[in-house]
């Protein structure tokens, strides 16, 4: 193609929460130009990613037209057991086909990122940004840390909870001593149990993504053109190869268009928001440790050995209870409500009482109560390499999942104190309720428990850290507006570059990321205008 029709002020890769927030921002001024480089197709109209009733199982059932495929390597902490290493591939990435749980990150993990990257990422600002985000339908005893305006709509569900979400959370309170709570999003109550869950959905229940809320007919049209005069461009079914250089300015992206080889180019930024794959075409674009990159035949652009390392992703397990069978799961009128309760709990050894580190969610099927535990403050850390440098050749993804062991003893006593708990207690509001899986001999015995939680256990899709966000000699790979160190025009922002662990689902980190990033770029563009606007009239006052 003409290199000047290929040409655009930014180049997006990636349309999910963090790129597509960033592209609809920068675009809001019907000046600037983007393009946006989506690997997948828009399918917002199948009915597997609309409907909302799907969300539990779309990731488990691996859903081939909308995943990238691949696995990630055997897992020693868990007897070299595979997991796919996988995310939405199609317009929305992983907001597509997630469970749709809106957990926003909690002042005391936004205090860490404000202490290494400074006051754009104090809690304070996330919260204002959060509100600027969202549309928040539901109840909340903070009016002043919601928004009621924003383009993402939120929905709390239940309007009316089950009988079985009520004997849970009952529980679940007085097996822990920590009072019920109406929002765990307001950042006065992070922590409690909790009735109805904050999910990523319209007032009619219908699944709520990026591509939905930011990539929509108001902003894009069939063709994937901006309307009403926004210079947006949307090219999808785009696989991307590899950043395009000159010395070691980024000035463009090279990617298969169907088959076809093009290339894009970008007079400002390129913004790589390609999540778990971000990585991968940092490295084949010649950024990463020089001895990987130069046993691959690539061209080294900047040696920076953090490229790759500190994956993170939270654990999940579940324990298993009969169910009273009169007791519904879901509201017959509101099946898209998806969960039956959960909490949010801190460190089950209370090394920080006010501080969480556990995630619980009810789901109920069939008879049955399933709760879901996931391990929010990991220890161990992976890695992410390539092979070669085929950018076709899926990557050695290692989330090293129970490595450090003291992850393993959290999660023991998770199940020795949370949930035997919680199972005597259950009991005693309805005898129905009985715990079943792990039985009792199991949560007894050191070994046999151990043994369970590696059998039990199951994938998460919460990957980030891969590309820290912080200063080069403290592991970062990028600074705190998402520039790639050691090179100019190059940003990452997705939550490959979260710099501390979330305490929740990682989708609402990334939309912030997205947020936060593209209005340091507008407010920096509007100080480079006024300078331009005083050295014109400077000049013209000389003349």
């Amino acid at each position: 193609m003409d290199k000047r029709q290929q040409t655009y002020d930014y180049i997006v890769v990636g349309t999910g929460p963090a790129g597509a927030v960033i592209a609809k921002t920068l675009t809001d001024d019907k000046k600037t130009s983007v393009l946006i480089l989506e690997s997948g197709d828009n399918n917002d109209k199948d009915r597997p990613i609309r409907d909302s009733a799907f969300a539990p199982e779309l990731e488990e059932q691996f859903f081939p037209q909308y995943f990238w495929q691949g696995e990630g390597i055997p897992q020693e902490g868990l007897d070299e057991r595979m997991f796919e290493w996988t995310t939405g591939r199609l317009s929305g990435g992983g907001s597509s086909i997630n469970g749709e749980q809106y957990v926003r990150p909690t002042s005391a993990v936004m205090r860490e990122w404000q202490q290494l990257l400074g006051p754009i990422w104090s809690p304070g600002r996330a919260i204002l940004r959060f509100k600027k985000l969202e549309r928040y339908n539901g109840k909340t005893n903070n009016a002043q840390a919601r928004g009621y305006s924003g383009p993402i709509d939120i929905r709390q569900a239940p309007v009316h909870p089950t009988a079985m979400a009520l004997k849970l959370t009952e529980a679940i309170e007085k097996a822990t001593g920590y009072a019920k709570i109406v929002d765990y999003n307001d950042p006065r109550t992070p922590i409690g149990p909790f009735t109805r869950w904050q999910l990523y959905q319209n007032p009619n229940g219908t699944r709520e993504s990026s591509s939905t809320a930011f990539l929509s007919t108001k902003v894009l049209n069939s063709a994937g053109r901006g309307v009403q005069g926004r210079k947006l461009k949307v090219l999808y079914k785009s696989t991307v190869l590899r950043v395009l250089f000159s010395e070691k300015r980024a000035k463009g992206i090279e990617f298969l268009l169907e088959g076809k080889l093009h290339r894009a180019y970008a007079r400002k930024k390129v913004i790589i928001s390609a999540g778990i794959n971000s990585a991968q075409l940092l490295m084949l674009s010649g950024i990463g440790p020089a001895k990987l990159l130069r046993d691959a035949g690539i061209t080294v652009k900047f040696n920076n050995p953090n490229v790759g390392k500190r994956l993170r992703n939270h654990t999940l397990n579940s324990a298993v209870f009969t169910a009273n069978p009169d007791d519904r799961a879901l509201p017959s009128d509101d099946l898209n409500a998806l969960y039956a309760g959960g909490a949010f709990l801190p460190d089950p050894t209370m090394n920080n009482p006010s501080r969480r580190a556990v995630q619980l969610i009810g789901i109920g099927s069939d008879h049955t109560l399933t709760l879901a535990i996931i391990y929010l403050r990991p220890a161990s850390r992976g890695f992410i390499k390539i092979q070669n440098n085929d950018p076709l050749k899926i990557v050695l993804a290692d989330e090293a999942f129970l490595k450090n062991p003291e992850d393993m003893s959290q999660i023991k006593h998770i199940f020795r104190t949370y949930v035997k708990n919680i199972a005597v207690e259950l009991a005693l509001i309805d005898p129905s309720y009985r715990l079943i899986s792990p039985a009792p001999e199991v949560m007894d015995d050191d070994a046999k428990l151990e043994q369970y939680i590696k059998q039990n256990f199951e994938h998460n899709h919460h990957q980030q850290g891969s590309l820290r966000m912080g200063p080069l000699n403290k592991g970062g790979v990028v600074d705190r507006r998402g520039n790639v160190h050691g090179v100019k025009n190059l940003i990452v922002a997705d939550a490959s570059i979260i710099p501390f662990t979330v305490d929740g689902n990682t989708s609402a980190a990334a939309y912030l990321i997205g947020y936060t990033i593209a209005r340091q770029l507008q407010l920096k563009g509007s100080k480079l205008q006024r300078r331009r606007v005083s050295r014109r009239l400077y000049e013209s006052e000389v003349e």
